[in-house]
């Protein structure tokens, strides 16, 4: 496994970080299920562990509480609050008054006093960086957090909070959380250039592209991932966005047979190759999964095979766009580009 700086925080983490999304009914994942996942994880030289309060209501946190309890203080512990829980319609978004009440049930999920690194699962547009970051500041100087991040921000909202942060004299997102892989490059346009010139953390999740690049899904097989029973219409090949994520695989494959690799080391490798890129979140949902992901925890991949890679998906590109979550509201919201 291989350490990096989590951005300018001087914290240490392996250069794969397990995700949890999985634990709980999401995944179908049991508290025994989910703590052997750990248990190998940590064995396997991860010090990163990632969930979210959303992730089946609550049930992953209390899951990686349970898992991780008795060796807290050797793991890097990550949570993020803003989307909803519930149908309150103040039970989400980046408020004060959501985040300290969010935290202290993560908290308590969690049966931990603090979290290493508490992000904002996503931007809330009706609230204010300054609202936000003065009750991250807070949580911080209360001890209850010991750094804060950003997810899925577009490049615009990392720039604009970073000098909302210098202009209020507040704490700054130290680290951000985008979703990047092979098949979802566009973040290498405007995102990753924005936290190398911040000197932000970057942990980047779904870098197996929702299933498409963990071997699973090939030309003339059925499609049979976990992702693809409640989002079907992200795998059906009559899409020409999956028509052309498919095609690509096909080639990506090429490419890691002949070097020798499995496809899933080419996917990590790839991601983790990217020097604004500190961590993969992987998400295993079975020690096999696991397994396999861990494999790719020293793949170092030639000059030769990233340009390969270049060849098949060029760099900056999306080859499935209509899937991008930091995408401004205006774009998809007609009422908010109506005078």
């Amino acid at each position: 496994m291989q350490y990096r700086t989590l951005g300018r925080t001087g914290v240490q983490v392996s250069s794969l970080a397990l995700g949890a999304m999985n634990f709980g009914k999401i995944g179908r994942t049991t508290q025994e299920e989910a703590t052997a996942l750990v248990d190998a994880a940590i064995e396997g030289g991860i010090n990163l562990i990632d969930t979210a309060d959303m992730y089946s209501d609550g049930e992953s946190e209390e899951m990686v509480g349970k898992a991780v309890a008795g060796r807290r203080d050797d793991l890097v512990l990550a949570t993020k609050a803003s989307m909803p829980m519930g149908d309150e319609r103040n039970h989400r978004g980046s408020s004060r008054r959501w985040l300290v009440t969010a935290l202290d049930s993560s908290l308590r999920r969690l049966g931990v006093d603090h979290v290493d690194l508490f992000q904002i699962h996503r931007w809330d547009p009706s609230t204010s960086d300054e609202e936000t970051m003065s009750a991250l500041t807070d949580l911080q100087r209360a001890g209850k957090i010991r750094y804060f991040g950003s997810s899925t921000f577009p490049a615009h909202r990392i720039v604009q909070a970073q000098w909302a942060a210098r202009e209020h004299r507040l704490s700054r997102y130290v680290t951000e959380q985008p979703s990047y892989s092979i098949l979802q490059r566009g973040i290498e346009t405007h995102v990753l250039p924005v936290t190398e010139e911040y000197g932000l953390g970057v942990l980047v999740w779904s870098p197996l592209a929702s299933g498409w690049l963990s071997g699973a899904i090939r030309e003339g097989q059925d499609i049979t991932t976990s992702r693809s029973t409640f989002m079907p219409q992200r795998f059906d090949t009559a899409v020409p966005a999956n028509r052309a994520r498919l095609d690509a695989v096909e080639q990506l494959a090429k490419v890691a047979d002949e070097a020798g690799l499995t496809l899933i080391q080419l996917a990590l490798g790839f991601v983790t190759a990217h020097p604004a890129v500190t961590s993969a979140l992987i998400g295993p949902r079975t020690l096999d999964h696991l397994h396999s992901q861990l494999a790719a925890a020293d793949t170092v991949l030639s000059a030769d095979v990233l340009d390969a890679v270049d060849a098949i998906v060029a760099p900056g590109t999306d080859l499935a766009a209509h899937e991008k979550y930091d995408t401004p509201p205006a774009l998809l919201d007609p009422s908010l580009r109506r005078r």
